[in-house]
């Protein structure tokens, strides 16, 4: 039997503005995400507005899918999806 590895990438481009909805997204989801890593520029004086979600998905491919499209929904964020099987 194979098994699917998926992986979302999302662009936050105005992370102040749309981060508390993808956040809600995420929580919603919680169940869905096995690894979750957020990237972002950071300099000493300097953070910046945009970032970089990449979530590796696992359980239930419906519900991979209704977190997809609840994140794509959002506007000020970009989705991009990724599937390996495995």
């Amino acid at each position: 039997m194979s098994k699917e590895i998926r992986i979302l990438g999302v662009l936050i481009t105005d992370r102040q503005k749309e981060a508390g909805k993808v956040q809600q997204v995420l929580t919603k989801y919680g169940c869905s995400i096995k690894t979750r890593l957020g990237l972002h520029e950071v300099t000493e004086d300097h953070s910046s507005t945009s970032g970089l979600l990449l979530l590796e998905l696992t359980g239930d491919v419906s519900e991979m899918n209704r977190l997809e499209e609840e994140l794509i929904a959002i506007d000020g964020t970009q989705t991009q999806k990724m599937i390996f099987v495995d």
